[in-house]
This record gives C-alpha cells, sequence and structure tokens, in this order.
C-alpha cells in the first residue's frame, strides 16, 4: 500500500517517545486523536502548505487540526493511507480532554454558526469607508483639508478590509470552501491588492505556532527586532548582530508599523506570487491597482495619487501593526517545546478589554486568546466564549490576560525595552569579555 499503508494489518502502538524522533524534513510523523500517520510525502500535497502541518512534526496535532477544519470527517479520509498506528502514554492528558470538552460545549452552544445579518452590515460599512474616501475629493476638490479626510477615511476602509477578510480567511463565515475565499478574495486583494494565498500561508503557520522561534513567520524579526527574552541572547551571541537593539524601543515606533505594509509587505507578497506563479492573486491585485488608479488620478493627478497611495499605506500599517503586535509581542517568545494547544496559545496571546470601539478599532481581535483558540469561530461569538476559557485556565493555573488598549500599546514598547537590554547585555558579554 506504500509509505504508511498498514491498514490490512494488526495497528502498532507507539510511545510519544518514538513519534517523537520523526520530526525532520524528510520524516514526518504526527498524532491525531492518538494515531499516528506518516504524512512526510503527503505534507508537500497539503492544501494548507507543508509548513504548517510540519510543524506538528513528531507532535500531538490533535487540537490543531481540529481548529483549522470544519469538516473533519471529510480531512480524514485523507489520513487512512497514512496511518500507522496508536500511540500510548499521552502527554498532558487531563488539559487536552479539559479542552476539548470546552470546545465540544461551544459547538453545542451553537458558537461556531455565523450571524449573516452581522457580517452583511460589516461588509456594507466597509464599502461605505471607501464611496467617502472618493465622494469627499469628488465633491470638495483636492485641497488640503478634503485631502487628509479622504485619507483617513481610505485608511479605515483598508484597515477594515483587513479584519473582515480575516474571518473568511479562517472559513469562520460560511464554513464553506469556495464561498469564505471568493470574500476573502474580493477583501483583501481586490480591495487592498494583496495576494490572498500570501497571507494564508503565513498566517496559518503563525496560528499553528504562534510566537514559536524559526516556525512562527512572525517573529522572525532578528535582522531588525530581538524579542522575548531567548531570541536577544541569541543573536548577540551570533555573528548578525548588525543593529543597535538596545535601541529598539525608540526606532520600532518610527520605522517598524510605519513601513511594514509600505515596504516589507510589498515586497514578501510580489514575491510570493510571482515565485509560486500564483497567476489568479496577482490578476485581482494588479485589477486593483488599475482601479484606484482610475479613481483617483482625474482627481489628483499623477504626483499626489502616489503621494495618497503611500500615506494610506502607511495609516493600514500602522492601524495594523499596533493592534496586532499588542497581542503578541509582549508575550512568551521561544523555541518550540510542544506545549499542549491551550497553554501555546494562552502564552502567546492576549485580550483587549471589551467595549463598543474596541471591538471594532480592533475587529474583535481584542478577542485574541479566544480567537487563537478557536481560528474558525466568527469574531461575533468570540465573546461568549471568553468566561468558559477563563474558567478553564483557572482550573490548570494558566495565566489570562486582558489589558486596556493603552496599557496593550505601552506593553509593546516596555517589552521592546527589556529584549534591547538582555541583548546589551548578552552582546557585551560574548564579545567584548
Amino acid at each position: 500500500m506504500g509509505r504508511g499503508g498498514k491498514l490490512d494489518q494488526q495497528p502498532t502502538v507507539y510511545t510519544f517517545d518514538e513519534v517523537s524522533r520523526h520530526d525532520k524534513k524528510g520524516d514526518r510523523w504526527i498524532v491525531i486523536q492518538d494515531n499516528v500517520y506518516d504524512i512526510t510525502d503527503w505534507s508537500n500535497r497539503h492544501p494548507g502548505g507543508s509548513k504548517v502541518i510540519g510543524h506538528y512534526a513528531g507532535q500531538d496535532a490533535t487540537d490543531a487540526f481540529e481548529a483549522f477544519h470544519n469538516d473533519l470527517e471529510s480531512v480524514k479520509r485523507y489520513l487512512k493511507p497514512l496511518h500507522m498506528g496508536t500511540v500510548k502514554d499521552a502527554k498532558d492528558k487531563s488539559i487536552k480532554e479539559d479542552f476539548r470538552k470546552l470546545r465540544l460545549t461551544a459547538v453545542q452552544m451553537g458558537l461556531f454558526k455565523a450571524n449573516f445579518w452581522y457580517f452583511a452590515l460589516y461588509f456594507l460599512h466597509v464599502v461605505v469607508f471607501e464611496i467617502l474616501a472618493y465622494l469627499t475629493l469628488y465633491y470638495f476638490g483636492s485641497g488640503w483639508i478634503p485631502f487628509v479626510i479622504s485619507l483617513l477615511f481610505y485608511g479605515t476602509f483598508q484597515a477594515q478590509s483587513a479584519f473582515l477578510s480575516h474571518d473568511f480567511g479562517h472559513l469562520a463565515v460560511f464554513h464553506n470552501t469556495s464561498m469564505d475565499r471568493f470574500f476573502e478574495y474580493y477583501l483583501l486583494a481586490f480591495n487592498k491588492g494583496a495576494s490572498p494565498h500570501w497571507w494564508n500561508h503565513m498566517h496559518f503557520q503563525h496560528h499553528a505556532k504562534p510566537n514559536v522561534i524559526g516556525k512562527d513567520p512572525d517573529v522572525r524579526l532578528d535582522k531588525f527586532l530581538v524579542v522575548g527574552q531567548v531570541m536577544p541572547v541569541e543573536v548577540a551571541q551570533s555573528k548578525n548582530s548588525y543593529l543597535p537593539f538596545n535601541l529598539q524601543d525608540k526606532y520600532f515606533p518610527l520605522f517598524g508599523p510605519t513601513l511594514l505594509f509600505p515596504i516589507y509587505f510589498h515586497y514578501t507578497c510580489y514575491k510570493h506570487v510571482l515565485t509560486r506563479k500564483l497567476w489568479v492573486d496577482l490578476a485581482v491585485m494588479i485589477i486593483y491597482n488599475i482601479k484606484f488608479l482610475f479613481l483617483f488620478v482625474p482627481m489628483l493627478g499623477w504626483g499626489w495619487t502616489l503621494v495618497y497611495y503611500e500615506a494610506f499605506r502607511v495609516i493600514d500599517s500602522m492601524w495594523f501593526a499596533w493592534v496586532t503586535q499588542s497581542n503578541h509581542i509582549p508575550m512568551n517568545i521561544d523555541h518550540d517545546d510542544n506545549k499542549p494547544w491551550l497553554k501555546l496559545q494562552l502564552f502567546a496571546t492576549c485580550d483587549h478589554e471589551q467595549s463598543l470601539f474596541n471591538d471594532w478599532f480592533t475587529g474583535r481581535l481584542n478577542f485574541q486568546i479566544e480567537h487563537h483558540l478557536f481560528p474558525t469561530m466568527p469574531q461575533h461569538n468570540l465573546y461568549k466564549v471568553r468566561p468558559l476559557v477563563q474558567a478553564l485556565c483557572k482550573k490548570h493555573g494558566i495565566p489570562f490576560q486582558i489589558k486596556s488598549l493603552q496599557r496593550a500599546f505601552g506593553d509593546i514598547l516596555r517589552s521592546l525595552k527589556d529584549s534591547g537590554e538582555l541583548w546589551s547585555a548578552a552582546y557585551h558579554a560574548h564579545h567584548l569579555s
């Protein structure tokens, strides 16, 4: 039957220690619901990409598997030919069982069912901001006041398009790949000129192993920043210390959020699309740029249109970076130590306080913990599961952090300062001793 095909034989029983040794690119096993699968060859055909499933090689991927897939029974059909046997001596059994009971409770409460009226109104409000941006210039001219007002409208349109596309990207609205992907392409590619494939490739890795060095692309920052307590020391002891990281809390506000979208995301997005020959993504991205130029060049001319373009990218970039990084950068950042799903997500994320403004301003990412635990749960239901998650965390002694926006933004700079000081001490100790 081929590699991993043991369906006609008595299932082999493995220990977790045996499974953990199969964690290399050319030798990958994973555990799902106490069954062992050899995904070495199949991982390259994984619809979500080889990296996101490869990050769980040699580990129990049950909760990640259930978090990312809506139709579990359909997906399991792909696993049957890969079956190797079963596993015994499960680790962290109590916490895993409790979390799975919590997930079942959330399913029974209907928390994975989307309110289509909510998303219709959210979609309408995104469209309204784009129309207001255009009409402000059309009716009031291109003076600096209407220019700035239009820019704020358009920046809001961009940020809210991203927050809404986030739910569709996780298949949290229709729970249907075709339908959700259609709206993700509209919001992310047609509205923002970005590649949904690129975003999903990066973002699903982040969700699979948040704040894990070498696995989460969002913490591959050592060329520009050192974060957490482990990375600063490792970078200081390597030959890759090019920047004065002890000053990173000073230069981050000026260059980090400001340049994330206009430079880094543009470069990585187009590189991803071109190297992988994703012609559909590229076509829709080009259509967005044509649409933008068609609408704004007649009113602003080429020069000011380019200024407008870069300015709204900066607004969008700053909005996105401060919101998303406030949930992650101040948290634990370390190498993979195979934490169970609940601990993995709680150590890497925190929440913001709930309010009408916070819900809107963050696209409900003020419920980052709940979103990371249940990425396919529609954003409007995340607040309902928070008390259940808090109770489970209390039972297992896991910290559950809720911060004000002000404190959360301040913690970014405080954590960068602490990490920079760690780098400085390690650098001087290693290179000047």
